[in-house]
């Protein structure tokens, strides 16, 4: 073998976020940038001589030159084996799929999920640990501690891997084989739901359905399960060819972004169900005809509605959601007598309670939902589970979501994001909050009591361990909730997010529009936080 060790000096700037590491492709297109990262994950691992690595991505640009560069750095550094995408393209929950199937050490997934794509748009590289989960924060602050002080990577001189066809490859003493990313995440799937009732619903000539996979990684996916396996007429899945740059879009399964699916799901000839997925595979927007669902009520119906599902009709030992999403699901699990855990954002969170089986299902308000089956939200799972549920209960998603506020009142919710802020003003904002909270609790504002002030830490039932700084919260005597934080996941300035919620039981009120119901807490934010003076911003980016 041909291995070249190479001098570099470190990056002040490689410090992964909430998923891994994100910046613009330039950036990682800089000499040696890519390298120092990823030798940093293999200096921080243990046991890597012969070890199972994963490797795939979204299709993004830059995602095949980055996956030989990463071939040749796992030769040269002792790994035994690479299962890598066909065409590079591994959407994340399938990587964590076929991580927890072949008892790799880990997995590499190039992602900058619902980020854009394109030559300057942006990148992302996450390690993923041998449960399939992203890795928790000792394991990236051991990267990032080594990407401080390297000085040097190894890499093997070699001709490129063909990815575009399944077949195995030598790489000096490793075995490179690249596989079908569909096969495993599929028969995943068809032990979970039931496809016979899904299929004759998809057949019945009774349902339409429309899936948006954004020009993103689960065109494969969605066209092999939902038009292969399940029967839905071909043209289903739109959009569907996985594109370097989305095909000019922005990947994100929102209603501001996914604007084309929105279009033809609240027109006068509309499909029964819409959904959309994103960059990487793991989020998923649902929508009924003329009806959108929110992303915190979608993991409260699909907790009630589990013993529905083959998968979960056992019942479920549990269920877990972020701080900043709903509390819909508490209220379900409690009707269910299973605990419910706020955790804070970030599917890592999640990990240590799937794998001690204290959560069977997880969800975040940014439109990510999964379960024990993989370590990370899923897309398309929770597109089946919906379709699961409609072919069990024969009801419109609008019926069935309007019989969930019924049975456990609504809980009025909305995100507003406020993008490419400039970070300085932005963390000002948070300061200017925070420096209020010694005052808030016991106070009246408006017509609202303020209970508790506080910053979000979370303690892990499981490992003890704590993370602090978390997010703001204002929460008032009614249970409604005013939340802000500074989001981890773009690479342009910061992104504002405000977090908006208040519980209605009686079903009277439940058709307000969320904007009009949440309007006095809105005033809130804006009072407390001088959003506008401090984003200069009328409005926000996205509401959703």
């Amino acid at each position: 073998m041909n291995l070249r060790t190479i001098s570099t000096q470190p990056f002040t700037d490689q410090k992964p976020g909430t998923s891994g590491l994100r910046k613009s492709v330039p950036t990682f297109q800089q000499p040696h940038y890519l390298e120092n990262f990823i030798q940093s994950i293999f200096d921080s691992l243990e046991n890597c001589e012969g070890a199972t690595l994963v490797l795939g991505g979204d299709g993004r640009y830059f995602n095949r030159p980055a996956i030989q560069t990463i071939l040749k750095m796992a030769a040269a550094n002792g790994f035994g084996r690479v299962l890598v995408g066909q065409e590079g393209i591994l959407s994340t929950p399938a990587a964590s799929c076929i991580i927890r199937e072949n008892q790799a050490i880990g997995g590499i997934i190039l992602s900058a999920s619902h980020n854009p794509g394109g030559p300057e748009g942006d990148f992302g590289v996450k390690f993923n640990t041998s449960n399939g989960g992203p890795a928790p924060e000792k394991v990236t602050e051991a990267i990032y501690e080594r990407s401080k002080t390297i000085d040097r990577y190894t890499i093997l001189e070699a001709g490129d891997v063909n990815l575009d066809r399944a077949a195995s490859f030598k790489l000096g003493t490793l075995s490179v084989e690249v596989i079908d990313p569909v096969d495993s995440y599929s028969t995943l799937m068809e032990s979970l739901f039931d496809f016979e009732k899904i299929r004759n619903l998809l057949t019945s000539g009774k349902f339409r359905l429309c899936m948006d996979s954004m020009h993103a990684v689960t065109g494969p996916y969605a066209r092999k399960i939902l038009e292969g396996k399940l029967g839905a007429p071909e043209g289903t899945v739109m959009n569907g060819e996985p594109l370097e740059d989305f095909g000019g879009g922005h990947p994100d399964p929102n209603l501001v972004y996914a604007h084309d699916l929105v279009e033809i799901l609240f027109s006068k000839d509309a499909p029964d169900f819409g959904a959309a997925s994103d960059g990487d595979g793991d989020r998923n927007m649902v929508l009924g005809n003329n009806f959108f669902v929110n992303p915190s009520d979608s993991l409260a119906v699909l907790t009630a509605n589990a013993a529905f599902v083959p998968g979960y009709a056992q019942g479920l030992s549990g269920v877990a959601r972020s701080m900043p999403t709903s509390q819909a699901v508490d209220r379900v699990a409690k009707k269910l007598g299973i605990d419910c855990y706020e955790t804070p954002t970030g599917w890592k969170f999640f990990g240590n309670l799937l794998d001690a089986d204290k959560a069977t299902l997880c969800g975040e308000e940014s439109f990510g939902t999964g379960s024990n089956h993989v370590r990370e939200k899923d897309g398309l799972w929770a597109i089946l589970f919906w379709l699961n549920i409609l072919a069990a209960r024969d009801q419109s998603v609008e019926e069935i979501v309007r019989r969930h506020w019924q049975a456990y009142g609504r809980n009025f919710y909305s995100r507003h994001d406020y993008e490419a802020v400039d970070k300085q003003r932005a963390t000002d904002l948070m300061k200017h909050l925070q420096a209020q909270f010694s005052q808030l609790e016991g106070q009246k504002v408006g017509t609202y009591e303020v209970e508790y002030a506080d910053d979000f830490s979370y303690t892990d039932p499981v490992d003890g361990s704590v993370s602090e700084n978390q997010g703001l919260r204002i929460g008032f005597t009614d249970g409604s909730r005013i939340i802000f934080r500074l989001s981890g996941t773009g690479t342009q300035g910061a992104t504002l997010r405000l977090y908006i919620e208040s519980y209605e039981p009686d079903a009277s009120k439940h058709d307000v529009d969320p904007q009009v119901a949440l309007a006095p807490l809105i005033d809130i934010a804006e009072q407390l936080a001088q959003i506008r003076q401090f984003t200069e911003r009328d409005e926000p980016t996205v509401i959703t």
